[in-house]
């Protein structure tokens, strides 16, 4: 949902760095398997420790990566391929979960929340749930709607949670995550039910071979 709305004000900030990346003959691959890298080792190092805010303010200037990568395709960089947008897919799902696992890590192990840790874990496994749903549906040729809570929203919430928590207020983490758990979920079901609904008008599309018959 948010994509939708920031988007046109994102890009004039990130074409124009795409572009030079390009004409410096930078692929959008590399940039993608950069900035997940960097988002990986600073959640499992940063947040595990207790230090939130760093962990914060690192694991967001490598998200921003994500960003370029995609100003960079747009340029007409020779990375900007089929290929370029599945490896872009699965570093996003890599990068969330390395946020969302060194939280979990940090609550169980260090700070004793297992509520907080709870709300982390839902969200870790809600949040992979939510991106596969789409991305099976328009496998078999579902098209599915967004939902309230789509990557930027989690990050978002889950980012200025875990700041305001470095930061010392009370409460923030735990609320940013019960808050993001909830809405997880409810685009979850959102996303099941429009493609339960869009695939009454479909194709009929035979089962994975890899799959166990009901």
């Amino acid at each position: 949902m948010l994509n939708a709305h920031a988007r046109k004000h994102v890009n004039r900030v990130a074409d124009p760095l795409g572009r030079w990346l390009v004409a410096h003959r930078v692929t959008p691959d590399s940039v993608t398997v950069a900035g997940t890298l960097g988002s990986i080792a600073a959640a499992l190092w940063f947040l595990p420790r207790g230090e939130l805010l760093a962990g914060t303010l690192v694991v967001t200037f490598f998200v921003l990566f994500d960003l370029v990568d995609g100003a960079m395709a747009r340029a007409g960089a020779a990375g900007g391929t089929p290929f370029g947008a599945i490896l872009d897919s699965a570093c996003d799902r890599l990068a969330d979960a390395a946020l969302f696992a060194g939280l979990i890590w940090w609550c169980f192990e260090v700070a004793d929340d297992p509520g907080t840790g709870a709300a982390a874990l839902i969200c870790l496994v809600t949040g992979q749930l939510v991106s596969y749903i789409k991305a099976r549906a328009e496998g078999v040729g579902v098209d599915v709607d967004g939902g309230v809570v789509e990557r930027a929203e989690r990050l978002l919430l889950a980012l200025v949670g875990t700041g305001l928590a470095g930061l010392g207020v009370p409460y923030a983490l735990p609320a940013a995550l019960w808050l993001l758990a909830a809405g997880s979920v409810w685009t979850m079901l959102q996303r099941l039910w429009s493609a339960r609904r869009n695939s009454r008008t479909g194709p009929s599309v035979a089962a994975d071979p890899g799959e166990p018959t009901p």
